[in-house]
């Protein structure tokens, strides 16, 4: 019988970088649920589209009837759990959407996955991934590191949303004994993210001559994983990781979000120098700071990496030059997010 995997979100920015890996490099059945909200789309899938290896499920993950019949049907070894709502300004203008997905969405996945994994003959290997977030630890000042011990100090509903998800899900692992692994993961960033997020915000910005929105005075820390590395952990975490331990993703690559922009801008400048020979950095506009906004965030990514050799590969300055690259190359993708979406970003 072929090994099968269920993951989450699938046709988002980390989920579908999850599968396309997964397609490539295992011989594991994938089976991708995912709600297709306004940032999934199946064409960040389009790589693996004919694959036979992939299922996918347009399935919400609250749908608890729908999720069960999944569970029968496909027999999996586990599961990996991005689905998600993410985007930390959105949350702020409207919460209910990341109380419903974020917290009534894990909670039923994870039942479904109890009732699942009471009735397994062999439990040997199941595991169950659950996908969060730096930002539910709240914010750093200059100095210091997250890591697996550090208390929770959600800001922001978006956060406060995951960081509920994540008490639920080590509470399935004490109580229900469900085989849980936790992992918290920096700023990703990378090929086919949805371009109302930083780095995609301001390349597609840029390459429209528009305006360059950043924050405050742009002083805000974070600290950045290339989407690619990210999910080389998540698949050591579910093929290594220990049962009811959790693992902080992090890539030492701190920058100002500033500092972010104008890196950016040199790449543009190189690699697509503007009609009227002006440097993008002019188009860099300072806009009023967003409610709550966490100063700093920064991992210690110790433990994944002693535990279980994980090690980026990118730098972020080898990341960010990729990222730029594949935006130039791939505005097809960009022009059809907004076809689909109708959304128009400013």
């Amino acid at each position: 019988m072929q090994n099968t995997l269920l993951i989450t979100g699938g046709a988002g920015f980390i989920g579908s970088a999850l599968v396309r890996l997964l397609i490539k490099n295992t011989d594991y059945l994938i089976v991708n649920i995912d709600k297709l909200t306004y940032a999934g789309n199946l064409d960040s899938l389009r790589e693996v589209k004919h694959n036979a290896r992939h299922v996918f499920k347009h399935l919400d993950i609250c749908d608890k009837d729908a999720i069960s019949a999944i569970f029968r049907q496909y027999q999996p070894q586990g599961i990996i759990h991005l689905a998600a709502e993410s985007h930390v300004d959105r949350s702020i203008i409207g919460s209910a959407e990341f109380i419903q997905t974020n917290i009534i969405g894990t909670y039923t996945l994870l039942e479904c996955a109890r009732e699942y994994y009471a009735n397994l003959v062999n439990k040997t290997g199941f595991k169950f991934v659950h996908v969060s977030t730096d930002e539910v630890f709240g914010s750093l000042e200059n100095s210091g590191f997250f890591n697996e011990t550090t208390s929770y100090d959600p800001r922001s509903p978006y956060s406060a949303s995951k960081a509920s998800s994540d008490l639920l899900a080590r509470a399935w692992f004490h109580t229900y004994n469900l085989p849980i692994i936790v992992t918290n993961c920096t700023n990703n960033y990378g090929p086919y993210h949805f371009p109302e997020k930083l780095i995609p915000l301001v390349i597609n910005n840029a390459l429209q001559l528009k305006n360059l929105p950043i924050y405050g005075k742009g002083n805000n820390i974070r600290d950045w994983l290339y989407v690619d590395d990210h999910v080389q952990g998540l698949w050591l975490a579910f093929k290594a990781g220990r049962v009811g331990e959790s693992y902080c993703i992090g890539g030492h690559n701190e920058r100002t979000n500033i500092e972010v922009v104008e890196t950016i801008c040199q790449i543009l400048d190189g690699l697509k120098p503007r009609a009227d020979g002006k440097s993008y950095t002019q188009l860099i506009t300072y806009v009023t700071d967003r409610a709550g906004h966490d100063y700093r965030y920064a991992m210690d990514p110790t433990k994944i990496q002693t535990e279980l050799g994980w090690a980026p590969i990118e730098s972020f300055d080898t990341g960010i030059r990729k990222t730029v690259q594949w935006y130039l190359d791939n505005q097809d993708w960009v022009r059809n997010i907004f076809d689909v979406h109708t959304r128009k970003v400013v």
